[in-house]
């Protein structure tokens, strides 16, 4: 019975070090009522999920069909690294999101771009573009942003909130009005990622490794038994 108990705290042990929080995720065939474009399966979101392991941020996010290079269409997830600004609040033309502000946008193209825009409150954005940065397998998108590419403006890398969603733009080469945007990711504006083990995490996993594998070793040992005389 002690043995039961002993496997029981170092099992307990490892999944504290492993645990992490849900991907979000977002009702199918949730289109804005603002919305005016193609009801296709490829803009209809279905989750998201943002982590962080101390030097890159990996998004990822699934859609309710197969990603294919299409006129117009992009995914963004909008960041709000401490210093988020009404230049990009997604209150214009109609306001979808209320209140909801971002100074970092992430667009990931279907045929692979991906480019990082970064916002000043004043003054022209930076864009990044990086050829092949967005993976697309299926209906699944991803991309590893490294955190000197999202540097803070005030916040900790771990409280920076994060929104995505899909958008068709009648001109590709513009960005027109939110009656473009097909769906938000629930939740957008709020999302924190997550924090993915941290070296003393790893340690305290090891640990706990270490532990399951004396007991089974102390188990499985055979026993002596000694003859008393008296």
């Amino acid at each position: 019975m002690r043995l039961l108990y002993k496997a029981a705290a170092a099992g307990a042990l490892l999944v504290a070090a492993t645990a992490a929080p849900a991907t979000v995720v977002d009702p199918a065939g949730d289109f804005l009522d603002t919305y005016t474009g193609p009801t296709d399966s490829k803009v209809d979101i279905l989750s998201g999920d943002v982590s962080f392991d101390g030097v890159a941020f990996t998004l990822t996010a699934t859609l309710a069909g197969d990603v294919t290079p299409t006129p117009g269409l992009l995914y963004a997830w909008g960041i709000d690294r401490g210093a988020g600004t009404p230049r990009i609040d997604l209150l214009r033309d109609p306001d979808i999101a209320g209140d909801i502000l971002f100074d970092a946008v992430i667009v990931m193209l279907p045929n692979g771009m991906l480019s990082v825009v970064t916002i000043p409150t004043a003054g022209a954005p930076t864009f990044t573009n990086i050829i092949g940065g967005t993976t697309v397998s299926g209906d699944t998108l991803s991309a590893t942003i490294p955190l000197s590419s999202l540097f803070s403006t005030g916040f900790a890398p771990e409280d920076y909130t994060f929104g995505f969603w899909s958008r068709v733009r009648v001109d590709p080469t513009v960005d027109g009005t939110n009656n473009e945007i097909a769906d938000f990711l629930l939740g957008s504006g709020t999302i924190n990622a997550r924090v993915v083990p941290e070296p003393g995490t790893w340690l305290t996993m090891l640990l706990g490794f270490g532990v399951i594998g004396s007991i089974i070793r102390r188990s499985r040992a055979p026993r002596v038994v000694r003859s008393l005389h008296a």
